[in-house]
């Protein structure tokens, strides 16, 4: 089975045909008709490869931060990697990107550099203490981030842990990442950044963000360095040791956090085994496991649940991953609740979105917002094929 990275072609050609548009499989209260996109038409289209699950790789081992010094802002001191490349000016990168315009070429390379070496400090399953406030699937949609900005409150004001899916489908996939990058290189430990099952290269070739640096940059340049930090993504969180989030579900490779350590994330996101399932897999009415119909993941059942949270001393698992039109949806007993945080996903479903506010991890508030008015957000022209359905 060829290694995951390896068989990713740097320049990958254009797709020879388009996937073909596959419906969410909703789970009870989650919306159906809004996809996340089909893992087999997808990587079948982009000619990804097959990869393996946990323990199949050496342990990912975050590099240890350290102490910062006194007077960098939280920051601690630059590694030899960050301090070849220092001076890098964070506050004209997160002015630029908070007004929805896209970094030079050279700047955007250098900033997906930096948070790279940030990213090497963060375990796979990165703690985070409360208060903190995590978020749902952005899918590109710029206007609505800073309306969640707005809601939520600012960086570094609040706390967050965004559980991935930050590109494809809307129309600023680049601009809404490089946003989050900007705060995460200048506040690294008030944002944290999951990986979502399209933070992948094989996924936004097919659903718009690999067209989208294209169309903007001229060239893939700013895609693959985009898709190096994916590959960095911490793949879960743990607040206050007690609340895991993640950005799909859970795998039947993965009984203990510790299992979750042990994956080797520094690659492609597999086409199956429990790096894939963490990211694609979807809670359902089932008796513990069942296929999924996305082509990647599992369905997982009320039992299945039960079981990880009591065995990981658990009291919630939160993810993301589907559309709910409510903005958020609590599931088994209330042991796992989906947050989304896309109103009017795809600017047609007219879903609400939601942010939760955990204050410790006794104490929880949904927060809801809706999609920004048409008059306050620009809408750029379409030129290319639309990635909605």
């Amino acid at each position: 089975m060829p290694d995951a990275l390896s068989a990713v072609p740097s320049s990958p050609p254009p797709c020879p045909r388009r996937a073909r548009r596959a419906h969410h499989r909703p789970g009870r209260g989650l919306r159906p008709g809004c996809s996340s996109g089909s893992a087999r038409g997808a990587m079948a289209a982009a000619g990804g490869p097959a990869g393996s699950g946990a323990g199949s790789a050496p342990r990912f081992r975050p590099r240890p931060r350290r102490a910062p010094p006194a007077g960098s802002g939280g920051r601690g001191p630059l590694s030899p990697s960050r301090a070849k490349m220092a001076p890098l000016d964070l506050d004209k990168y997160v002015e630029i990107a908070r007004l929805c315009k896209y970094l030079p070429e050279n700047d955007l390379k250098r900033l997906c550099d930096y948070v790279c070496d940030l990213l090497l400090e963060e375990s796979n399953v990165q703690p985070v203490s409360t208060p903190v406030t995590v978020c749902g699937d952005i899918h590109g949609q710029f206007y609505d981030l800073c309306e969640l900005f707005r809601t939520g409150g600012q960086v570094p004001d609040t706390n967050y842990i965004f559980m991935g899916d930050f590109v494809d489908r809307g129309y600023y996939s680049l601009e809404t990442f490089t946003y989050l990058l900007a705060l995460k290189a200048k506040w690294p430990d008030r944002i944290t950044l999951l990986r979502g099952n399209h933070e992948s290269r094989q996924i936004t070739q097919v659903y718009g963000f690999y067209d989208e640096c294209q169309t903007k940059y001229g060239n893939a340049n700013a895609w693959r360095y985009c898709t190096k930090v994916f590959d960095m993504l911490t793949i879960a969180a743990l607040i206050d040791e007690q609340i895991l989030c993640v950005h799909g579900g859970l795998s039947p490779d993965i009984k203990t956090l510790d299992q979750i350590r042990t994956i080797e994330r520094n690659q492609e996101i597999p086409h199956k085994g429990a790096f894939c399932d963490l990211v694609w897999s979807d809670p359902e009415d089932v008796d513990t496991w069942a296929i999924s119909p996305r082509g990647a993941g599992w369905l997982f059942g009320a039992k299945v649940t039960n079981e990880f949270v009591h065995i990981n001393n658990l009291k919630l698992i939160c993810r993301a991953h589907q559309l709910v039109h409510e903005g958020y949806k609590f599931m088994f007993d209330e042991k796992l609740v989906t947050v989304w945080s896309a109103p009017n996903y795809c600017y047609r479903c007219g879903n609400i979105a939601s942010i939760m506010v955990f204050k410790d991890v006794n104490t929880r508030e949904p927060k809801l917002f809706r999609a920004v008015p048409d008059s306050e957000r620009v809408i750029p022209p379409r030129t290319t094929t639309p990635y909605f359905l």
